[in-house]
């Protein structure tokens, strides 16, 4: 999961697609040039044989708006490979307080920074 987060952060498409399950993966896999990821947390993990779930939430920003992705993955191992495969996700976006620290990460309050 942190390999793909990446791969999202450093807009690497062709890394996505090859750890994308042929099966669901999207024709062609765009990504949004404009999206600026800025943080990850995985909450949960497990392992069954050949498959794996991943809970995380993600945080990024596009444009002005601060968004918080939360999903569950799908994952399948194939010939020793991991692949994902899908996965219910969910979109928040985030409202920080004027005196709030910026999502941003620059440790200022939002309003003398991305506010």
């Amino acid at each position: 999961m942190r390999s793909r987060y990446s791969a999202f952060a450093l807009q690497l498409a062709d890394y996505l697609a090859a750890s994308w399950h042929p099966q669901t993966r999207p024709q062609p896999l765009t990504l949004e040039p404009d999206t600026e990821w800025l943080g990850l947390t995985v909450l949960s993990a497990e392992e069954h044989q050949d498959q794996a779930k991943v809970h995380f939430s993600a945080t990024f920003r596009e444009g002005r708006e601060f968004m918080c992705l939360t999903e569950v993955s799908n994952f399948v191992r194939e010939q020793g490979r991991w692949f994902y495969v899908d996965g219910d996700a969910r979109f928040e976006t985030l409202k920080p307080g004027r005196n709030d620290e910026c999502l941003c990460g620059s440790g200022k309050k939002f309003k003398r920074c991305c506010g």
